[in-house]
């Protein structure tokens, strides 16, 4: 067996083909204009691998038939792919690889509706995104909804694209490196943001990882894809999975938000500080006018004594 044995999909899907695709061909359009380093490029590219491997792959019979499998599945599709596309900060790249007259007549207009503006501005809140990010993970973790999404493919597909889209709102949120605006939180508040979603994650994979009973027996009924392994401990490594690499995802993305907190502080660019800036500015600025001022008026006042 060889790579692309792997690469070829278990179930082929022209929607995960589709998704997929169109921002990978919109971002080859756009970064050059977009003069996206390198770096960058790298991060996105990466990402959006991650996700194909982790949707499109014949790994996919493993996600489906092994809990720890499936736990590093929505790993990828909820942490690792969302954040390193986030990471790349791809916004200008993609904005630019639509055509200009598509994003006059029909980008643009949809952005700006009522309907899609105040969307956004509810998933974006802070309090929000937090609930959303950790709420998926513990809804779908419930012992009785795991059971039905993993028999219903349609189930099963809602499950891992609602992983893939609160996750790239998620880390798009906390991941912006601009000030606040344009971006929608302050530095400050990214960092909390994400330090928020640590402790519900270790939580859950602590919960699932010291029970002493089998939580999800989907998998022994459907059958398993490693018949060497327990299932209690496949349950064990999939709270593991959840308990530490999807906490320290959480830590990394903290400290990238606080080192973009640091960076535009030192910068002057955070919004306390602009507005310092300018006051000290204008008060400087009111010195100079009426020094200038009082300098004509002792001229003045010279002359005609002179």
């Amino acid at each position: 067996m060889n790579l692309l044995y792997w690469l070829d999909p278990w179930e082929f899907s022209p929607t995960v083909v589709l998704a997929l695709l169109v921002p990978a061909v919109l971002f080859v359009r756009g970064a050059g204009r977009a003069k996206v380093s390198m770096a960058r490029r790298i991060a996105f590219w990466f990402g959006l691998v991650a996700l194909y491997v982790a949707l499109h792959t014949r790994l996919d019979y493993f996600f489906e038939h092994e809990f720890f499998m499936h736990r590093a599945q929505h790993l990828v599709l909820h942490h690792l792919g969302p954040f390193f596309i986030a990471l790349s900060y791809p916004g200008a790249a993609l904005r630019a690889g639509i055509p200009f007259s598509w994003r006059q007549r029909f980008v643009r207009p949809v952005l700006a509706t009522p309907a899609v503006r105040k969307l956004l501005d509810v998933v974006m809140h802070p309090v929000v995104a937090v609930v959303l990010f950790v709420g998926l993970i513990y809804f779908w973790l419930m012992s009785p909804i795991h059971f039905v999404a993993m028999l219903d493919w349609r189930l099963y597909r809602v499950m891992n694209w609602s992983m893939v889209i609160d996750g790239l709102l998620f880390w798009w949120l906390v991941l912006d490196p601009r000030p606040a605006p344009p971006a929608r939180l302050s530095p400050g508040k990214r960092v909390l943001v994400v330090i928020a979603a640590i402790p519900p994650q270790i939580v859950l994979g602590a919960f699932i990882f010291f029970t002493p009973h089998e939580l999800y027996p989907i998998y022994s009924i459907c059958g398993r894809a490693f018949t060497w392994l327990s299932p209690m401990r496949d349950q064990q490594i999939g709270g593991l999975l959840l308990w530490i690499p999807g906490s320290m995802m959480s830590v990394i993305g903290a400290l990238i938000a606080l080192r973009h907190w640091m960076r535009l502080s030192a910068r002057g660019r955070l919004r306390g500080e602009r507005r310092a800036m300018a006051r000290g500015a204008a008060r400087a600025d009111a010195n100079r006018a009426t020094n200038a001022l009082a300098a004509r008026t002792a001229s003045s006042t010279d002359t005609s004594r002179g």
